[in-house]
């Protein structure tokens, strides 16, 4: 199989991780309460102070872990996890799925934040502006309240939704002037896709809706199809490589369902496809002797030669008791004459017969099964010609024949209809006795596939002959010691064991279906017009294995090269469809476009252009490829011809909802909209002031 070089990636060796670059001195902020900016995502922690231009991110994980060489008890954050190995089976993250839970982590992680940026004061004397999900329960936002006043003793807190805010840093006001933009604002986050609409600068977050289907759903799909499609992978796929291959391969398709139909055709889903090499060992194969190589095609020569000796007699004894078994019907058959009516009745009721015409159709068939087996043995060609009637006169004029000229074409009339509807029957017989043929055929190339995959029931059966088989007591205990003659092969029993555990053997059985598939397809296609090349067994098989082939390319058994390779193919666009259809990821929910419709209908005509001229992307997610065109083609038939739609995506979607609220603890606005640590005191955690980049549960004001 020829494969493009230039089509393979490997996997990423990545780096070991480093420290973070250090902060600007403290001192630069320690009296001048400059506002510290949050952005807790549920994959990257990313802090830093409202004045900088980026933040500093971390994976949003700690672990706790003891160094084995000085007994002490180390904190880890992010990266750093991965330097100690004994460390990963500690690790634990702030969030569960898409709800903040784990608190004790998320003190650790901001720990650590804190002290990265120098902040060596007994309290943190700056005022904390921090992300949170869209519609996050009250419980988490209470006990987060809890952590940054009681622990850290912030002096104001703000909660903004991620989103919003990376609206807000695409769409900046002009210095001193409201924000006032309009756009609905698709935030792709790691366990959810969220939809906000957003008029005159303000969430309406009352309309707002999140589908629970986001990067890590769709990372865990795409490797459950890879599980799928390589059930017996000889190399473990972890999460950390099916990330990396959703960013870098998958892209939404514009048209999901022609997408799939353009695929059927093998060579454009060869043409689609992306191979990932895994790392492999080549094993070391032991160099034998020429002499040792002789001795082994000497052996399995002489097993060849055994098995096709065997097959040879078989058969023959197969038709010696077909030959016996005719003989005796025939007998049975000439006592017709010398016995009376009931009790020849009785007679072939003994022998299995319903009557007379039974018998005379079993001895047909078996005379016919023997002409051909004795046929075969002599090495003749079984031809079984079948002349089709000519009816000259029925397409003559009726001007042009006499009187008896009419009678005779009347007559092939009725012969021809009669002819038509024994043929139309007889082919019927014939097409369900080849798709018999081709049903039998594929159990047995299904049976011999699954003696491949050691966990099949198939393999198990193999498997359980081969150790009764080597259990065998016919040979004394004292002779097997002593290194006795191996009599194995001296009985055709042992030869039948072997068949059963040899995958590879051959069948008489297989050899005659398939000849008689051949002759009742030739008989096809000699005299029905409508059987034809395509409807044969070789071209149904060379059709699906092309297209097989195609989707999971087949490599020698010696290949492990070849072994170690993923082919992806629908799966690039399978698993980003599931943003728009859910469903067939096993997720009850809407999907992406239902819910912006849903959206939608709740607006006038008027406020659906505002909020469509500007389809705002954020989050990672987004940046994969094909988004663009595939919104286009959700929105497009739910609005109205001439209504514009514009779809654009975030300047940095991963850093602009941290870059965004950067700007806004900049504002003047910012002081206002924060819960002091009185109001705190006096409110408790759950609420929050109501404002436009906020959510709207648990907010007054």
């Amino acid at each position: 199989m020829e494969i493009d070089p230039q089509n393979i990636a490997f996997l990423p060796v990545y780096p070991l991780p480093a420290p973070h670059p250090p902060a600007e001195p403290y001192d630069l902020h320690r009296d001048a309460h400059t506002p510290l900016v949050i952005d807790n995502g549920s994959t990257n922690l990313r802090w830093g102070f409202a004045t900088s231009d980026a933040p500093f991110t971390g994976l949003s994980a700690v672990a706790k872990y003891k160094e084995r060489r000085t007994n002490k008890p180390l904190l880890l954050f992010g990266e750093a996890i991965d330097a100690e190995s004994g460390a990963k089976s500690q690790t634990r993250t702030p969030w569960e799925g898409d709800v903040l839970l784990n608190f004790d982590a998320l003190e650790n992680a901001l720990d650590y934040a804190f002290v990265h940026l120098g902040i060596d004061t007994p309290t943190v004397d700056h005022p904390v502006i921090m992300s949170e999900r869209l519609c996050t329960p009250l419980h988490s936002r209470a006990l987060t309240s809890e952590l940054i006043f009681e622990l850290y003793s912030v002096p104001k807190l703000t909660f903004s939704v991620d989103g919003v805010m990376s609206f807000y840093q695409n769409h900046l006001p002009t210095p001193n002037s409201p924000f006032t933009s309009d756009g609905l604002a698709l935030s792709f986050n790691t366990n959810s896709t969220s939809v906000i609409p957003i008029l005159n600068g303000k969430g309406i977050m009352s309309h707002v809706q999140r589908i629970p289907w986001g990067a890590a759903q769709s990372s865990e799909y795409l490797l459950k199809l890879i599980q799928l499609k390589y059930p017996t992978f000889p190399t473990r796929v972890t999460n950390l490589q099916t990330n990396w291959m959703l960013r870098t391969f998958c892209e939404f398709a514009p048209d999901y369902p022609s997408l799939l139909k353009s695929l059927k055709d093998p060579l454009n889903l060869r043409a689609s496809e992306q191979i990932i090499q895994f790392p492999y060992v080549l094993p070391v194969q032991e160099e034998k002797t020429e002499e040792e190589l002789a001795r082994i095609a000497e052996k399995r020569k002489e097993q060849g030669k055994k098995l096709q000796e065997m097959a040879a007699k078989n058969r023959q004894e197969k038709l010696v008791q077909k030959e016996n078994d005719l003989q005796y019907l025939l007998n049975l058959r000439d006592e017709r004459g010398t016995e009376s009516k009931r009790d020849w009745a009785n007679k072939l009721q003994n022998e299995g017969f319903d009557n007379d015409a039974a018998l005379d159709d079993t001895i047909k068939k078996l005379e016919a099964h023997v002409k051909r087996a004795r046929k075969k043995e002599a090495g003749e060609t079984i031809d079984e010609p079948m002349e089709d009637p000519t009816f000259p006169l029925v397409d003559v004029p009726d001007e042009e024949l006499d009187e008896e000229g009419l009678k005779e074409k009347k007559k092939q009339k009725l012969l021809k209809a009669g002819f038509e509807a024994r043929l139309q029957g007889w082919s019927n017989k014939l097409r369900g006795q080849q798709e018999t043929l081709m049903s039998k055929i594929k159990e047995r190339s299904r049976r011999k596939n699954a003696l491949s995959d050691r966990k099949s029931a198939a393999a198990q059966a193999r498997m359980k002959n081969i150790a009764n088989l080597a259990a065998d007591d016919r040979v004394p205990k004292k002779k097997r010691k002593g290194g006795g003659e191996d009599m194995f092969g001296a009985d055709d029993a042992d030869w039948q064991i072997y068949r059963k555990i040899n995958i590879a053997a051959p069948s008489s059985d297989e050899e005659d279906d398939l000849i008689q598939l051949q002759a009742i397809e030739q008989k096809l296609l000699d005299h029905d017009p409508s059987f034809t090349l395509l409807h044969t067994h070789a071209s149904i098989t060379s059709q699906k294995s092309a297209l097989v082939s195609a989707f999971r390319p087949a490599y020698e058994e010696g290949d492990v090269q070849g072994h170690t390779r993923i082919h992806l193919n629908t799966e690039r666009y399978r698993v980003t469809e599931a943003y728009f259809s859910p469903s067939m990821a096993g997720v009850d929910t809407a999907g992406l476009g239902e819910v912006i419709q849903n959206i939608l209908a709740r607006f006038s005509e008027a406020e659906k252009g505002r909020l469509v001229s500007n389809v705002f992307l954020s989050g990672g997610p987004s940046q994969l490829p094909g988004l663009v065109p595939r919104l286009q083609n959700a929105l497009r038939p739910i609005l109205d011809p001439d209504m514009p739609i514009n779809i654009v995506r975030a300047v940095d979607p991963a850093l602009d909802a941290w870059k965004g609220m950067a700007a806004y603890a900049k504002t003047g606005e910012f002081d206002v909209n924060g819960v002091s640590k009185a109001e705190y005191e006096e409110w408790g955690g759950e609420r929050v002031k109501r404002w436009w980049g906020g959510n709207r549960t648990g907010s007054s004001g």
